[in-house]
């Protein structure tokens, strides 16, 4: 299929996309899975006359969309929000939306309370840097296409959500805005050419040659004016026709004052021009705003980076293993049991688990851990990892939301849309000090009247200008927008907006024992030889008895073996929940609790055996028919990062705690090997709840830190909290980090760049805050212009941007 472009949208088509719809009869191709099912529910309601009409009467689809929504209510079709809508309950839905049109902290303040206050929506979130909102309503009351009517109402445009589409409208962004800003600098450079003659003439400039520049002037800007400026002007009136003030509200009256004087002055052969400060301040404020939007884009490349991970198509192997031909399949359509090819260098489709190769796979995307992964027969794979080696063959376990990376993308949306109070805060400042400042701005216009009315216009001019809150409002989003992606590079995900504020400043780190300081897998911690047999052949004897066993002990003594087994054991015997018997190398052995292995016996234990039987570890008995031969500690593994992560908190002033349900033998000896002092063990849940209680009775911040499973309530109960990523339990975490890797080295990775960020959001703010203090008083004293008013306020917005990305590179040696 040679079409260029989608039959629905218009946009391009990605190479490897093949999604044909049939209208009036010919075969059209869409670019995406949301204009497949719009089109084809346009068809299956009789209404292809739609593109009849609209192929008579060319426009931009997303112009026509609000005349779609009118006729069709097309978004409310149950196929279309397949893709972008979740149904919560009772009638209650949540959408993922893109908002075009979004240039500035008040318009995420204005679309918030504008779509809050529509009866039937029950919550609203958008996020600055992505322009993504999340809208929950009860569908009783409002359908989905009055709430995207009500968003144009106030001129946005919101979309259902979709990568490529994003990308799109990303790049028509950045070519919009470079087009504007070529536009203003080459308006800016004419200007200045005509302006500099009139400037050094000193008044000796005869007054024709000198209305000749001004016209000239006054031709070269208009395209400024009315091209570059245009998105000022039209945002303020937006706001100003719903009774709010926003932030193109001064920058708009800061061009068009001046400009307006400038025309009367030309006109009038009278009074002074300021054609250049317009068109200067107008490119600074586009140059500074076209950096800011890049480096926000780029912020978010962690996030449309797993969006985009999973491939449209997968090869399935539909006769396996009778036969390995396969054929290409949308990932969309694959299902649970279904057989894969995943060829070296191809992205694994979904999640699942190998049944044929021997291969590594590189998650680095997925979980911050740089080294392959080997997988072989039996291994599980996931979805958006790479094939790096040989081809597997992978038997499909999880599809669609059901997915880890799924879920990994959900969590970060939800961090991402969820609001820190200091960002709520910032936004509440920075509206009403719009409104002041425009109050400010008439008593600096009167007052400079009365003293000087030549200086009055552009000295208001820069008081607009100088103070517009742009950087106050990108403080502290655009920081952690960029620290979120950071940290998910780490490993460690972010899934509450409140978290990196929070970790940071945490005084108390609470630590589960099992699945979190250890590996939550049985590994042979010592061995105790009570006969004269070598340690190595005891452990040998016991492995060779468990060989059959899947329990965690038997799993534990066999990979205490380094080589193959060397015995054997036949005529197997196992009795549930006491142990196992055998004959190896002639010599029948028993093997399990100390009371079983003795029985044939009727040996007893030497008293040197009584610290291991109290220790708290689980300890087996091997014997055979003359008395007991070996005691074999089995416990928990310690993870090789948790001594360096205490360590590390502890010189940093922390408080650490082991907080478990083991016995206090157990736990006391882990705590040694660590160096934690508090020690609460044999501590049931409910004791757990009390204990975190207890420490923010007493003021603590305190960060749990658990396996997300059992620890699911005193997780959320404290102040911020991390679990450890099992592929499980990820979808249904409640806390607000999950360690991906389950690396404690990229946790503590994450604490130090959680600080840095919080070190960034503070210069920001105090940045924002000593910039407006001076530049308030010097431009209400006349000593800023206009155009160094523009200059001002892009460098105060854009240094803000640059400082937060410092914490993409912050070190964490």
């Amino acid at each position: 299929m040679s079409q260029a472009s989608c039959y629905h949208c218009g946009l391009p088509i990605p190479d490897d996309v093949d999604l044909p719809v049939s209208i009036n009869g010919e075969t059209r191709a869409m670019c995406c899975y949301g204009c497949q099912a719009v089109a084809q529910s346009i068809v299956d309601n009789g209404l292809e006359d739609y593109y009849r009409s609209r192929d008579a009467l060319p426009e931009s689809p997303r112009e026509a969309m609000p005349a779609i929504l009118e006729q069709l209510a097309l978004f409310d079709h149950a196929d279309f929000q397949k893709s972008f809508v979740k149904e919560l309950g009772e009638g209650e839905r949540e959408a993922s939306l893109l908002l075009e049109g979004i240039t500035c902290a008040a318009c995420i303040w204005l679309n918030e309370q504008h779509i809050g206050k529509l009866p039937g929506v029950t919550a609203v979130d958008i996020n600055y840097a992505s322009r993504r909102a999340r809208v929950r309503w009860d569908d009783a009351r409002i359908k989905l296409s009055d709430i995207l009517r009500a968003v144009a109402a106030i001129g946005y445009r919101a979309y259902p959500y979709d990568a490529a589409k994003n990308e799109e409208i990303s790049r028509n962004e950045r070519r919009g805005a470079m087009w504007r800003l070529w536009v203003a600098g080459f308006g800016m450079m004419q200007v200045m050419m005509y302006a500099y003659p009139v400037y050094i003439a000193n008044g000796d400039m005869t007054a024709d040659i000198e209305s000749l520049m001004r016209w000239a002037s006054l031709v070269l800007t208009l395209p400024v004016v009315f091209y570059s400026s245009a998105p000022f002007f039209r945002n303020a009136w937006r706001d100003l026709k719903l009774g709010r003030v926003g932030m193109d509200v001064p920058v708009a009256l800061g061009v068009g004052l001046p400009f307006a004087a400038s025309c009367w002055a030309t006109l009038s052969q009278a009074g002074e021009v300021y054609f250049d400060a317009v068109t200067m301040f107008v490119f600074f404020l586009l140059g500074g705003r076209y950096l800011e939007m890049t480096a926000r884009q780029k912020a978010l490349s962690v996030t449309e980076a797993l969006a985009k991970l999973l491939p449209a198509f997968a090869q399935k192997l539909p006769n396996f293993p009778v036969d390995r031909q396969t054929e290409q399949k949308v990932v969309a359509d694959l299902k649970i049991g279904d057989y894969l090819l995943v060829r070296p260098g191809e992205i694994v489709p979904a999640d699942g688990r190998v049944v044929e190769g021997v291969s590594c796979a590189n998650e680095s995307l997925l979980t911050g851990e740089s080294l392959s992964v080997p997988k072989r027969p039996g291994d599980q794979v996931t979805g958006g990892s790479v094939n790096a080696e040989s081809p597997l063959v992978v038997q499909v376990e999880q599809v669609g939301e059901g997915t880890r990376l799924s879920a990994i993308i959900e969590l970060m949306e939800r961090a991402s849309l969820e609001k820190p109070r200091i960002v709520e805060l910032a936004d509440r400042i920075a509206s009403y000090f719009v409104a002041a400042l425009l109050v400010i701005a008439v008593l600096t216009a009167l007052g400079w009247y009365f003293v000087d009315p030549s200086r009055a216009l552009w000295v208001t001019v820069s008081v607009l200008v100088v103070t517009c809150p742009c950087a106050l409002s990108l403080a502290t989003p655009i920081a952690l927008t960029v620290a979120a992606g950071a940290l998910a590079r780490d490993g460690l995900l972010v899934t509450r907006g409140h978290a990196i504020e929070t970790l940071a400043r945490a005084t108390h780190f609470v630590f589960d024992k099992t699945g979190t300081l250890t590996t939550g897998q049985m590994r042979l911690l010592d061995v105790a030889v009570l006969a004269a047999m070598p340690r190595d052949e005891c452990v040998a004897i016991a492995a060779a008895l468990e060989q059959a066993s899947e329990h965690p002990l038997a799993l534990a003594l066999r990979h205490a073996v380094e080589s193959p087994v060397q015995y054997r054991a036949g005529q197997p015997l196992s009795e549930p929940g006491q142990g196992i018997e055998g004959i190896v190398d002639g010599r029948r052995y028993r093997i399990g609790r100390p009371g079983y292995a003795l029985v044939p016996s009727g040996a007893e234990l030497p008293d040197s055996a009584r610290d291991w039987l109290e220790s708290g570890d689980t300890v087996v008995l091997l014997a055979d028919d003359a008395g007991p031969l070996a005691l074999f500690r089995i416990g928990d593994q310690l993870r090789p990062e948790a001594a360096g992560l205490v360590a590390a908190l502890r010189r940093a002033g922390k408080q650490v705690v082991l907080l478990t349900g083991d016995a206090p033998a157990v736990a006391g000896r882990v705590a040694a090997e660590l160096g934690i002092d508090d020690v609460r063990a044999g501590v049931t849940p409910a004791g757990k709840h009390a204990c975190v209680t207890g420490l923010q009775a007493e003021g603590a911040v305190v960060a749990m830190i658990g396996d997300g499973v059992n620890d699911a309530p005193v997780l959320a109960l404290a102040q911020v909290s991390v679990a450890m990523g099992g592929g499980a339990q990820l979808a249904r975490t409640q806390s607000d980090f999950v360690l991906l890797s389950e690396n404690l080295g990229h946790l503590l990775r994450g604490l130090k760049r959680a600080a840095f960020s919080l070190v960034v959001i503070r210069q920001n703010l105090w940045w924002s805050f000593a910039y407006n203090v001076v530049a308030l008083p010097a431009a209400i004293a006349g000593y800023i212009t206009p155009w160094m008013a523009g200059i001002g306020m892009s460098l105060s917005s854009l240094l803000v941007v640059l400082n937060s990305l410092r914490i993409q590179r912050q070190e964490n040696d």
